[in-house]
């Protein structure tokens, strides 16, 4: 599917419809993936609260991993924006080079860490003894695949930085449904199944969360390959060879770091975090992690307008400063923030009367539906706040202002959710509600410190390592 290139410098289309023309995809891209993930939450947890619970136990490690990857992805994606925006197109290839040299060297060092502390992990975490063993076998399995897995986040990011934002639509959501299906073949037993009166024999492997986790990883690996393969095709923009040269070039990754690592030690903070929060739940009992991990899966319907604008922001943001257009990058990212607030808020209202309908599309334990609904409540007060914090770290990263968003995470996670998650559930009777007490201050006071740093307009001063990017007329070098 090829998506033409948007000129942002053009009159020929509203600001609005350009925002509109790139957050769509991204946001579509959620829903679907969403709905999939939903329906792979049920199936998991049809197994029952433990095998639920498993899972659980290792998904903010995941995310962890994910934040890693995530660093370097924004690390060299935006300066690709950068050279797209000043239409130096020979540039932006040689930086797609070096982040198809990343994806093979970050990912293989992620899967040795994981393997050798997957054996300890769940018990460092609290898990309890009977859940353990399916947690190991679980992110044993899940990264085996973080090659993969980082091919998937940096060339979806290159791609959306490039303005298409409808190919890594059309790959991820193809993947997560063959996700779907496998965890469907893998997970359960060989069994009868009734459809419309009829009733078959159903093949089933029946290996309960390692088919699950087999099935993530088979996803990843097609998802990660058929991204990886669109650097290559003559449609891409800033397109690259295998007859290329892959040579390690210094200055292109210290400009990685220089970009990427605060996004890094932000997600790796915010994660760490999240794995702190993690333990504190798991000492509230099964019941409690579980309704944790379904209140969090029914919260992702929050994030599809996060994901959009945000996305949208970063791309235009960067593209407007590489052609020097900082009014352009002021109003494009001024209409992304809107936008998101206005949805979030809309979807918050969702959760807040509707979010223990859709826990209970997970779980049949009417015990896990009241524990995650009461905190999806609470949880709903603070979508404008996370909108702002979404919509808001879109722009800062695209005007690579990074740093700061390290510092906002810091400040949430550590001084605002960890401290009141602790308080909490170590000292009142609230339970899992006490603990979300938490996570809605971290995403307000979040969404609060971005709105009144982004007000004070010092991200739209040009950094000194981006200031040799001259707009260049014409279509390449």
């Amino acid at each position: 599917m090829k998506q033409q290139q948007i000129d942002i410098t053009s009159s020929a289309h509203s600001p609005g419809k350009i925002i509109w023309k790139l957050a769509w995809p991204v946001m579509l891209e959620q829903i679907l993936i969403m709905m999939v993930q939903y329906v792979d939450t049920a199936m998991v947890g049809a197994i029952g609260p433990n095998a639920t619970a498993a899972v659980a136990l290792t998904s903010s490690t995941n995310w962890l991993m994910n934040g890693i990857i995530g660093g370097a992805a924004v690390g060299f994606s935006v300066p690709i924006g950068n050279f797209i925006g000043a239409k130096l197109y020979d540039k932006a290839r040689d930086v797609v080079r070096q982040s198809v040299i990343a994806i093979f060297i970050i990912g293989a060092v992620l899967t040795g860490i994981m393997l050798a502390v997957a054996p300890h992990l769940p018990h460092w975490l609290g898990g309890d003894p009977e859940i353990c063993a399916d947690a190991t076998s679980y992110i044993s399995i899940v990264c085996l695949a973080y090659i993969a897995s980082t091919s998937i986040q940096i060339c979806s990011s290159i791609l959306r930085c490039t303005g298409d934002t409808t190919t890594p639509l059309v790959f991820n959501v193809s993947t997560n449904l063959i996700n779907m299906v496998l965890n469907f073949l893998l997970i359960y037993a060989p069994r009868d199944i009734s459809v419309f009166g009829v009733t078959f024999h159903m093949w089933g492997a029946g290996l309960g969360v390692s088919g699950a986790a087999i099935a993530t990883a088979i996803a990843n690996v097609v998802s990660g390959v058929m991204l990886l393969r669109a650097m290559f095709l003559k449609k891409f923009p800033c397109n690259i060879s295998m007859r290329d040269k892959f040579r390690f070039d210094k200055a292109i990754w210290a400009d990685m770091v220089r970009v990427g690592t605060p996004v890094t030690f932000d997600r790796v903070c915010v994660s760490l975090g999240q794995i702190l929060m993690t333990a504190m739940v798991t000492s509230l009992g099964t019941a409690s992690l579980a309704a944790h991990s379904l209140g969090i899966t029914a919260e992702s319907i929050t994030y599809m307008p996060g994901f959009g604008f945000s996305a949208a922001a970063t791309t235009l943001v960067a593209q407007s400063l590489g052609a020097g257009r900082k009014d352009l990058a002021k109003r494009f990212s001024n209409i992304c923030i809107i936008g998101c607030v206005i949805m979030m808020s809309a979807l918050g209202v969702v959760l807040f009367f509707f979010g223990g309908n859709i826990i209970s599309l997970f779980t049949p334990s009417a015990e896990v539906v009241a524990l995650g609904a009461a905190a999806l409540k609470v949880e709903a007060l603070a979508q404008p706040f996370f909108a702002l914090a979404n919509s808001i770290a879109g722009s800062f990263r695209g005007a690579r202002k990074t740093k700061w968003l390290f510092l906002f995470g810091l400040l949430g996670m550590w001084l605002v959710r960890l401290p009141i998650c602790f308080i909490m559930t170590h000292y009142t009777t609230l339970g899992l509600t006490g603990a979300w007490i938490g996570m809605a201050g971290d995403l307000t006071v979040r969404g609060l410190v971005s709105l009144i740093v982004y007000r004070t307009g010092h991200w739209l001063e040009v950094p000194m390592n981006i200031a040799y990017v001259k707009p260049k007329e014409g279509g390449g070098e």
